[in-house]
């Protein structure tokens, strides 16, 4: 019976936490986004006006399915070179997030997995961790690092465009809550920035950046040859 109740409550905590950091950050003067218009406006994903953001479906056409979403229920696989894997919630994937100034994704991270050094142009991020054991850490723009291991119902939060890294420093698969307080933040990757880009950089250019001989550039360069961009987050 009290190891019953001793669930329950901790259960309860964490939907009370989790409710909390979703009503703060749905607020205006949190939201990164432009204030709604109007009630609802459901992204129409399929327009071919080009606008920031997205125009919105007819209202005839919108349903209740626009605005509940299964689709964190289950994690991303974390077979990845960096062992982690998303799912999103955002207005890509969840239309009726559009002009709500926020997104949800789940994240999933193998022992000894990591979502490397990346920055989300637009957006603040919270993350709560659900399961496991992590490290997470960012550098302001005086080069500062702030870190801190993080375990279940723990909550840290990312400065909007910060540079940032989660490492699962834990025994077990970790998975995190990230919340964003746009609809689609957005996201710039540290490594394939430098060593994947389209067209690539050349090798001087990061061998001057990083103060190392080109060879190590090339060697660099050659692990991501092959290899699809990490997943969105």
């Amino acid at each position: 019976m009290a190891a019953n109740f001793i669930f329950k409550t901790t259960s309860s905590f964490f939907l009370v936490l989790c409710l909390t950091v979703i009503v703060f950050f749905t607020l205006s003067c949190f939201s990164a986004d432009p204030d709604p218009l109007q009630d609802i406006c459901v992204a129409d994903l399929n327009s071919k006006i080009k606008i920031n953001g997205y125009p919105c479906k007819p209202d005839s056409e919108v349903t209740s399915d626009d605005f509940f979403y299964s689709g964190l229920v289950t994690g991303a696989s974390t077979d990845t070179p960096f062992g982690f894997g998303v799912k999103r919630g955002d207005v890509k994937n969840f239309p009726g997030v559009n002009t709500q100034g926020l997104s949800v994704n789940r994240v999933d991270i193998r022992p000894g997995g990591l979502i490397p050094f990346h920055v989300h142009p637009r957006a603040s991020e919270a993350n709560f961790v659900l399961k496991g054991t992590c490290l997470v850490g960012f550098i302001t723009t005086a080069d500062v690092l702030y870190a801190k291991v993080r375990k279940v119902g723990d909550l840290s939060i990312i400065p909007r465009g910060l540079v940032h890294v989660v490492v699962n420093v834990g025994q077990k698969k970790a998975v995190l809550i990230a919340i964003f307080n746009s609809q689609l933040p957005g996201i710039a990757e540290i490594p394939n920035n430098m060593f994947n880009s389209t067209p690539t950089i050349a090798d001087y250019i990061l061998a001057k950046n990083f103060r190392v001989d080109k060879k190590v550039i090339a060697i660099i360069k050659s692990k991501f040859g092959n290899q699809t961009k990490i997943a969105k987050i």
